[in-house]
């Protein structure tokens, strides 16, 4: 009898563990990105998905040392992977629009997150980056691992200062 309880304990709480590890916490400090869309599995505010920057700093993200046109030289950039984001969102969808503070926007396909190792950068040269520096947020294509990305195409995805992406069919 014990035995059949300590079974069936653990199935409920191997049935739990993947909703307590997809709930997205409320940001506690001040929200640098929202993230909207008909399809969020994991809004937090209001059917958003709002982050702080310690929640996007916490997800899986990348470092690249490399030249852009609106940098000099070699700079690094780091921060959480765009497809990193969008799953905590739990965003479903085929295309993006990424907005900047001043509302400029660029849409990309959603492959753009999934097949390449695109970035939020929220770092340059290991310092934050300020609204000044293209901050807080800046989407950097990974230029470092495939040259073929250093086109007009992608630079005009590549938005600095974001504020918010909506994710749609």
């Amino acid at each position: 009898m014990i035995n059949r309880i300590m079974i069936a304990a653990v199935i409920v709480a191997g049935a739990l563990l993947p909703l307590q590890a997809t709930a997205l916490d409320l940001p506690k400090g001040k929200v640098v990105l929202t993230v909207t869309g008909t399809k969020l599995d994991h809004p937090n505010v209001g059917g958003k998905a709002q982050f702080d920057m310690p929640m996007l700093e916490a997800l899986a993200g990348r470092t690249g040392e490399m030249e852009t046109p609106w940098t000099e030289g070699v700079v690094k950039f780091s921060g959480p992977l765009l497809r990193s984001v969008l799953e905590a969102a739990g965003a479903h969808g085929n295309k993006l629009k990424v907005i900047a503070l001043n509302d400029y926007a660029a849409d990309l396909p959603m492959e753009d997150a999934t097949s390449l190792d695109t970035m939020l950068a929220t770092r340059m040269d290991g310092k934050l980056m300020s609204v000044r520096d293209k901050g807080p947020l800046f989407l950097v294509y990974p230029f470092d691992k495939d040259q073929g990305l250093f086109n007009e195409k992608y630079f005009s995805r590549s938005v600095w200062q974001i504020k918010d992406i909506e994710v749609t069919e």
